[in-house]
């Protein structure tokens, strides 16, 4: 058995599907978790939730946290079209993979996925969620604050505030290098978003995986049919 965390996927299919079938070869016995940011920005959304979704049903176990990407998809879904949801150009090609023009007409099964995700877990020696937690906060408020934990970019650690369990998070694009950096050294807290979807950027442009008992790092670079998306 081996655990794996990986985290935002943003429609990158092909390159997800390759990272768990060829690279890790994911088995029923092992683990999967994933934290977040499954739709949005990349070709793909909801052919990642159709895989994601059937996981289950082929007897893989996979745990799946919510990410703000798919916040903002359900809050668009629901018609508060005053919330922040991606650019134009990220709407387009979300609604095209569901072959619809407006939010509010994605099926409701998907939209009953991602609404019964959680904001949080903690498993045997770590703490996951998307991006993180306002430490600042009473612990009890801390781990309530969902705003936060879905969107936060910058935080002091504090080990205490998670009875001594590792920190694993995504939502900030990170260097490659840098990641593996925080794995070799078994950092108190790793940033797992490798920025798959921004296929241009040298640095970043991989899908990352990590094997939380062994701290072996997998990087997938990017598979997807050419798509347009903003540099960084």
């Amino acid at each position: 058995m081996a655990r794996y965390v990986t985290t935002d996927l943003h429609g990158c299919l092909q390159t997800f599907r390759h990272l768990l079938e060829q690279e890790l070869q994911l088995q029923p016995e092992d683990e999967l978790f994933v934290l977040g940011d499954y739709v949005n920005k990349g070709p793909d959304s909801r052919g990642v939730l159709d895989y994601l979704m059937a996981m289950p049903s082929r007897g893989l176990r996979v745990y799946c946290l919510r990410g703000n990407h798919d916040q903002e998809l359900l809050d668009a879904a629901r018609g508060f079209n005053d919330l922040t949801w991606a650019s134009a150009a990220d709407r387009q090609l979300t609604l095209e993979s569901f072959g619809v023009t407006r939010a509010e007409d994605i099926p409701a099964p998907y939209l009953t996925w991602l609404e019964n995700l959680p904001y949080q877990l903690d498993i045997e020696g770590f703490t996951l969620v998307h991006a993180g937690y306002n430490f600042r906060l009473p612990p009890d408020r801390m781990r309530a604050d969902w705003h936060t934990m879905l969107n936060i970019k910058q935080f002091t650690f504090d080990a205490a505030r998670l009875q001594g369990r590792r920190l694993l998070h995504g939502h900030v694009p990170t260097p490659t290098a840098e990641v593996q950096r925080q794995a070799r050294t078994q950092a108190q807290v790793i940033s797992l978003d490798t920025g798959c979807v921004y296929r241009h950027n040298p640095e970043l442009s991989h899908l990352a995986a990590l094997n939380l008992d062994t701290f072996e790092l997998t990087l997938q670079r990017n598979l997807e049919p050419p798509y347009e998306i903003a540099r960084r």
